[in-house]
């Protein structure tokens, strides 16, 4: 059944290329970027006929407009893919004192999500993109009260966005399905080359578990789980700090 799927940072790395093999799968494949140029790229490197929206989830006053703006030309989202991540820029806090880690990679997708939420299906899925590099989440520094080096708001924002799947999985027992996972560590993405130095590992790995994630039947039942693709198999996280972080993500997002 053909499936339409929402990505977003669809422009290059994991994004893209999931967003390919899932065109060439024939499911309806929407794009999101934060560059129109590289979204008309992206666009005709699928080489079909695709949705593009631009947005920069840096600003959640952008990602909310993002959502309506899919509602309004969409009925169905069957699987939304929160891919969009930061680790190492140039200027890492934004004008109000958030760190863009926190708001991108973690507050950013709690608002698209909700917003979506009422045409994404019961039987749909949500998958977040964590990390294996997590560390415990400051909540002075998800609110921007406390700045932290890049690795350390990278780590807790990947942490925060597994808690959060977690909980919402909780508050969702009827579904959808919401997924965390870790594609795998050191893929070959334009934040790896940058970040790390290093050419990374082959990106199709990340791409694969995304759309197994997306559509199997393995997976239906995942809802709040956390899937960690070096090991190839389900992780534990520590859910301890679940509540209080989801709560303090709508406060912030909300």
């Amino acid at each position: 059944m053909n499936k339409t799927i929402l990505i977003t940072g669809s422009t290059d790395g994991i994004g893209l290329l999931t967003a390919k093999t899932l065109a060439d799968m024939g499911h309806t494949v929407i794009l999101h970027g934060r560059s129109a140029d590289k979204l008309e790229a992206a666009a005709k490197e699928l080489g079909v006929n695709v949705a593009t929206y631009q947005a920069d989830l840096s600003s959640l006053e952008e990602t909310a407009k993002l959502a309506e703006a899919v509602k309004a030309n969409h009925d169905c989202i069957d699987v939304l893919i929160n891919n969009a991540g930061v680790y190492k820029t140039s200027n890492p806090i934004l004008p109000n004192g958030q760190d863009v880690r926190f708001v991108v990679n973690t507050l950013a997708p709690h608002v698209l999500t909700k917003a979506l939420l009422p045409i994404i299906p019961s039987s749909g899925r949500i998958i977040n993109l964590s990390s294996a590099a997590q560390s415990p989440v400051d909540l002075a520094a998800l609110a921007g009260d406390k700045h932290l080096d890049d690795m350390g708001a990278y780590a807790q924002s990947k942490r925060g966005i597994a808690l959060w799947s977690a909980q919402m999985a909780a508050t969702h027992p009827d579904g959808p399905a919401f997924i965390a996972v870790n594609p795998g560590s050191l893929l070959a993405s334009k934040m790896v080359k940058e970040g790390f130095g290093v050419a990374g590992n082959d990106l199709q790995i990340g791409a694969d578990i995304l759309c197994r994630l997306s559509l199997d039947d393995d997976f239906m039942d995942a809802s709040g789980r956390y899937w960690d693709n070096d090991a190839g198999r389900f992780g534990h996280i520590d859910l301890g700090q679940a509540e209080s972080v989801a709560e303090a993500i709508a406060s912030l997002a909300d």
